[in-house]
């Protein structure tokens, strides 16, 4: 049994914009942990799943949800263990790379996902986007923001290594002040949203775990992982993808969201947007009505071609390939 903490849930009472059901769940490789999620929309469509990143939980996804679930998808968003409404575990030593990910595993298998497209930032990205190789039936598309692979294979920049240095020696360090200074126009009513998951440093362990956890370096645990979730989304991966970036995050900014748009095989010109830093979900209403607009396009550019190329009396090879 792992040893945790579970935040009272007195301190979820009243936040803004996330009037959600809490739904939880336990999994197989952590039977004694609760895992919350946000589980909201239809069961017999697309599937947005969402996923958060450091030190954040799934409240970051508030604007994202409503237009999403208007669309007419089911939008289910997890906490990590240690974050959100999930249980914190009290051992450093269970915040492994291999933990989260096998999380992310045995979640998307217990609740029986499908038609999935992956919403990903920050860790979320990190880990996320190394799931389709692994279980590519599941996954349709991808929206992809302000993230990377943990190739170990690329040097850190010094922004993420003042980063990690910065949680390393602040163990109770104000969450809410970190989204301030990336989302200056949060109110005090979202700080406190953000800082709720956390009454006081015991309950940080996430926190403070995840940042030496990201692989940078070939023999850290996740790299060879990522290595391979690389090759496969450069040579293999066929699905729409939409990405977005804040162009205001010094560390997963613009540069290396660039370098993540051309090793993502079919990527197109990312949206960038030039008023928001790392947590550009708090312009996520912005966003998803971007990415639902470009891949309506795409459905409708394909469908059209489709039925150019089945009217076509030609039938050579060159008529079938502009229609594929």
């Amino acid at each position: 049994m792992i040893a945790a903490l579970r935040t009272p849930d007195e301190r979820f009472e009243n936040l803004p914009d996330f009037d959600y059901t809490p739904r939880y769940t336990t999994l197989a490789h952590a039977p004694s942990l609760r895992l919350h999620y946000v589980d909201e929309g239809p069961r017999d469509g697309a599937t947005f799943l969402c996923l958060h990143g450091e030190p954040s939980w799934s409240f970051l996804y508030r604007k994202m949800i409503p237009p999403f679930v208007e669309a007419g998808a089911r939008v289910v968003a997890p906490d990590f263990f240690g974050f959100g409404r999930s249980d914190k575990p009290t051992d450093e030593s269970i915040y492994t790379w291999g933990f989260h990910r096998q999380t992310l595993v045995d979640f998307i298998e217990t609740l029986e996902l499908s038609r999935i497209t992956l919403v990903c930032q920050d860790w979320g990205g990190l880990l996320g986007l190394t799931l389709p190789m692994d279980m590519p039936e599941r996954f349709e598309r991808m929206l992809v923001m302000n993230t990377a692979l943990g190739t170990g294979l690329v040097p850190p920049t010094e922004g993420f290594l003042a980063w990690r240095d910065y949680v390393a020696s602040r163990p109770d360090f104000d969450v809410g002040a970190l989204l301030k200074r990336s989302a200056p126009e949060l109110s005090d009513d979202e700080l406190a949203a953000y800082n709720a998951p956390f009454p006081d440093a015991q309950y940080k362990v996430g926190v403070r775990r995840f940042p030496q956890l990201v692989p940078i370096t070939p023999e850290m645990e996740g790299a060879q992982v990522s290595r391979r979730a690389a090759l496969w989304l450069n040579t293999t991966w066929s699905g729409p993808t939409f990405m977005a970036v804040g162009a205001r995050d010094p560390v997963l900014g613009v540069p290396v969201m660039r370098l993540l748009q051309q090793l993502i095989r079919g990527c197109p010109e990312p949206l960038i947007l030039e008023n928001a830093g790392h947590f550009v979900q708090e312009h996520g209403d912005v966003i998803a009505a971007a990415a639902l607009e470009a891949w309506a396009q795409s459905s409708s550019s394909s469908s059209s071609s489709s039925g150019s190329s089945s009217s076509s009396s030609s039938g050579s090879t060159s008529s079938s390939s502009k229609g594929s």
